[in-house]
């Protein structure tokens, strides 16, 4: 007890004698050690902070380019799958199904292309037919949104950092980042081909699912082959403008709306941009699609070519047949293109800036 007294005595004492300044020495001597403890942990502090952010940074935008793209793909699936399906039967439809002055066979033939072998089934039987391919569907929906929506933004930060300054000079600073954005959506569109067989067994259950009935999928990649990228140019040649219009369309709505890249958009700012970029990506596809989709629509062992198709639509169905469908396409399809980049677009930029 004496002991641990005289220790506290002392440390009083010391404590004493730097408060009033009685040793100036140990006073200094004190603060010169607890400035460079302070300085040695500010500058631990800084690098932690400064390493952590960096990582964070980087892979917190790569998982939120994924995620929100993956988010869109499964959204768009389970609301707009039968909505696909009604869009490609009545592009792959080769007969005129208006009758003038008969409003009763006009229904019977919409019903017949719409609702295929259930159409004089119940509602409920009808509304399953709707839903053929799903496991196709899902496949490709899902990676094609994780690849388009999540690949584009890297591809137009490529782009901006080798031709960014070029851009702008050649075509103004609010036109130079849309150009840059519009040009990075149709590499991303062309690569997007890899993805064809997919869609192709996507568009044969929906339109033709007897070629498919009592296959299984290994079965068919296996016999099939590279007969599954067939319209391979076509889709290119689709693909290209179509993904330009909706990635070009998108930036320059939201640059009109002052909304620069770093900026993050609001819900309605995200739609009104997607439906622009939708509209114009739809209409400038459409031709090219009806060719691509007839291609995949014929049976595997009896191919045409697209030129053929487009002789035979030209002389049998006129010119108007390469835009056959797009009203219900505007009008259907359409919400759901702008659906997925809506959410694609909000969900990316919501988790980067939550990680």
């Amino acid at each position: 007890e004496r002991s641990q007294n005289r220790s506290t005595d002392q440390t009083h004492q010391i404590s004493h004698k730097t408060s009033t300044g009685c040793d100036p020495d140990l006073q200094q001597k004190m603060t010169n050690a607890q400035g460079r403890n302070d300085d040695s942990s500010k500058n631990k502090a800084q690098k932690v902070v400064a390493t952590s952010s960096v990582n964070i940074t980087g892979l917190g935008q790569s998982h939120a380019r994924l995620l929100g793209a993956a988010i869109s793909g499964v959204s768009e699936l389970l609301l707009f799958h039968p909505v696909d399906t009604v869009a490609k039967r009545l592009m792959t439809n080769e007969a005129r199904l208006i009758v003038a002055g008969s409003t009763t066979t006009t229904v019977t033939n919409f019903n017949r292309v719409v609702f295929q072998d259930a159409y004089g089934l119940g509602v409920s039987s009808k509304v399953v037919s709707l839903f053929p391919g799903l496991s196709f569907g899902a496949a490709y929906k899902i990676l094609q949104r994780v690849y388009k929506f999540g690949g584009q933004p890297v591809v137009r930060d490529m782009m901006k950092s080798l031709f960014g300054d070029d851009a702008e000079r050649r075509f103004g600073p609010k036109m130079g980042p849309t150009i840059i954005s519009a040009t990075a959506g149709s590499v991303i569109g062309i690569g997007e081909v890899v993805l064809l067989p997919l869609d192709a067994l996507k568009v044969k259950a929906q339109t033709a699912p007897e070629q498919l009935r009592g296959r299984g999928v290994i079965d068919i990649f296996a016999k099939e082959g590279w007969s599954l990228y067939r319209g391979v140019g076509w889709t290119v040649a689709r693909n290209a403008p179509g993904s330009f219009a909706l990635f070009g369309g998108n930036a320059a709505a939201k640059t009109a709306m002052g909304i620069s890249e770093t900026q993050r958009a609001s819900w309605a700012q995200d739609a009104i941009a997607s439906c622009c970029g939708a509209t114009l990506s739809i209409s400038v596809a459409q031709p090219l699609d009806v060719v691509k989709t007839r291609i995949q629509n014929r049976p595997f062992h009896s191919p045409e070519s697209g030129a053929s198709i487009v002789y035979n639509l030209v002389r049998n169905e006129g010119f108007g047949a390469f835009f056959k469908g797009l009203t219900p396409k505007l009008l259907v399809v359409g919400p759901k293109l702008v659906f997925s980049f809506t959410i694609a677009q909000h969900m990316i930029a919501y988790f980067t800036s939550f990680s």
